[in-house]
């Protein structure tokens, strides 16, 4: 099996296309029609990971953070850390992949971990994606409406959460006139015909449409396709950046602390004090979402977990919610998990690849005790 399989399934989880318009997610070094030997999981690139890679004869390396980032103006192996890093990967013949903003901010990914880590229930995002749907609308004589639909569906369309082959039907009376050049499936050229059709509705993420569009007139009976795209404002909702969910029963402060603790794997964070009163609903956001604050404060969150929160926006939240700084690295790091059990069900135990989650720590920071 080659990466470019894997890359495949992944961006059907987490599609680039929903990634930060800044960002840079995907293939950062080497090639994606390399042959598979294992796959390591990492939060970030180092040297460490890289030697455990070769170590567990791992040549591709998915990571979360993206290694190239910034453009590299030139690849100086003596003095550039980056440098080296991209040595030794192309040296070692190994494919690194990155799956960033748009890991954040799919279902089930970087939030959506954290907010299950802590043991939340009826999590939705604290904030949809919006204005990146479709509605397309197909005309289809009757007895080719299913066909029509499943060409759809087997391309992306018909998804809304957790449902699949979602559309609207409903008949009414196409017309139509062919001129000599025509070759109608009904009627006959330069006759007026009218036939009774489906007007099939199914809505489409943006990114997904051209392959949409070309499956369904694969199918579709008529010579010429009359069929509109509606564009959307809606929220998406299978996309959407924090999460928010509920505690199976309310907790007073330092029992949420401890909830936390324990859950983490963590011994220390930074708050600011929220409102007197038991925690039941809580905001979370993977890695800095200090933005979000507002939107937690106005779905009624009594605590907000994220990451790299300023001084003054702590400032912004006392009195009003309940505002803790969780570490980056510890609100992001458990999407490992997440992608090394969807990987380990895409890959058959025939392939013999294995999925292993770097066993050291990235994290950068590290605590003073005294």
């Amino acid at each position: 099996m080659k990466c470019e399989e894997v890359i495949k399934y992944l961006e059907e989880w987490a599609p680039i296309e929903i990634a930060w318009g800044k960002d840079n997610v995907g293939l950062q070094i080497g090639t994606t029609d390399r042959k598979m030997k294992n796959i390591l999981l990492s939060l970030d690139l180092n040297i460490n990971v890289i030697d455990q890679a070769l170590k567990k004869k791992c040549n591709f390396i998915i990571t979360h953070h993206p290694l190239l980032f910034k453009p590299l103006r030139k690849i100086d192996t003596k003095s550039d850390y980056t440098s080296r890093l991209v040595e030794k990967l192309i040296k070692n013949d190994i494919t690194l992949y990155s799956a960033h903003t748009n890991l954040d901010y799919t279902r089930d990914g970087v939030s959506f971990q954290l907010a299950k880590k802590l043991n939340l229930h009826n999590i939705n995002f604290l904030v949809n994606l919006s204005e990146n749907q479709v509605k397309l609308v197909v005309f289809v004589p009757g007895n080719s409406a299913d066909a029509v639909a499943e060409s759809i569906y087997r391309s992306g369309g018909g998804i809304i959460g957790d449902y699949t082959k979602c559309s609207y039907r409903s008949s009414g009376t196409g017309t139509f006139r062919g001129s000599e050049k025509t070759n109608p499936s009904i009627g006959k050229k330069e006759n007026p015909e009218s036939v009774n059709e489906i007007r099939l509705e199914v809505l489409v993420d943006t990114w997904k449409l051209r392959r949409v569009i070309e499956a369904m007139k694969s199918v579709h009976p008529y010579e010429e396709v009359a069929y509109d795209l509606y564009p959307l404002k809606n929220d998406n909702v299978n996309y959407g950046i924090g999460a928010v969910g509920e505690l199976s029963y309310a907790m007073n402060k330092k029992e949420f602390f401890n909830h936390i603790s324990g859950c983490l794997k963590i011994k220390n964070f930074k708050y600011s004090k929220g409102k007197n009163g038991k925690i039941k609903k809580v905001a979370v956001c993977g890695g800095s979402c200090s933005e979000l604050l507002d939107k937690a404060i106005y779905l009624g969150a009594d605590a907000f977990i994220t990451a790299d929160i300023k001084y003054h926006s702590f400032q912004d939240a006392k009195g009003q919610i309940l505002f803790i700084d969780a570490g980056h690295y510890e609100t992001e790091i458990h999407t490992l998990e997440e992608i090394q059990k969807k990987l380990t069900r895409f890959l058959t135990k025939e392939s013999g690849i294995k999925v292993i989650k770097y066993s050291g720590s990235t994290n950068p920071i590290i605590f003073y005790n005294n």
